[in-house]
């Protein structure tokens, strides 16, 4: 498969062939949806916590007699009946984490950049590299680029100017090849690489690649 390649002036400078393993993969709904459950649920901290009857502070005497009172039967002030008692069934520190196959894990993030590139929201620049950190010239390029709305950027290794010049930026993020993973790409309209990103990517996850588990796939 080839697709055009652009220069941060939104000029197509020529074409470059990209492999069918990684950028031509039908689309899995199945594995994708469960990938993405699995990254969002191992973000979760767990630390989330409430107090029983047995944790609250309060005194545990029975608040008044048993019988003749006219009221309903009560006991300890720390009943989750009350005002400042406990919590029935409330949320305590647990781990989220959940387990996927590698193979499954690499599938779905193939799916995932096929489905920009048949969607045609995988735009291929030549280089991703600022001379300075400047947000204008960012903003220059995804112009260029007529982009409008979120994109993530792609580059094979950290571009200090490049991370610097969009952080500023609303609905923009960069990332390095090896850090790609399949919510930030659903998430952004545009997915922008730059060759050398591609060209990662193909050695990570082609099917001729080492197969070499990335950072976010973890």
């Amino acid at each position: 498969m080839q697709t055009q390649v652009f220069n941060l002036a939104g000029e197509v400078v020529g074409d470059i062939e990209i492999s069918d393993a990684v950028f031509a993969v039908p689309f899995n709904a199945d594995v994708v949806h469960q990938a993405v459950l699995r990254q969002q649920a191992n973000a979760r901290q767990g630390t989330h916590s409430t107090k029983t009857r047995g944790t609250v502070t309060g005194s545990t005497k029975k608040l008044y007699r048993q019988k003749g009172t006219g009221n309903a039967r009560a006991g300890s002030i720390r009943s989750p009946l009350r005002r400042g008692g406990g919590v029935v069934f409330g949320p305590h520190p647990r781990d989220y984490r959940q387990a996927m196959p590698k193979k499954m894990r690499q599938l779905a993030l193939r799916c995932a950049l096929s489905a920009k590139v048949n969607d045609g929201e995988l735009k291929v620049l030549e280089a991703l590299k600022l001379d300075e950190p400047k947000t204008r010239q960012m903003t220059a390029v995804l112009d260029a680029l007529k982009i409008e709305k979120s994109a993530l950027l792609v580059t094979s290794q950290p571009e200090a100017n490049t991370v610097l010049s969009a952080r500023n930026i609303p609905g923009i993020k960069t990332l390095p090849a090896n850090l790609l993973n399949v919510v930030d790409i659903l998430s952004h309209r545009t997915l922008v690489m730059d060759v050398a990103a591609v060209r990662r990517a193909e050695e990570l996850w082609g099917k001729d690649g080492s197969g070499e588990k990335s950072d976010a796939a973890a």
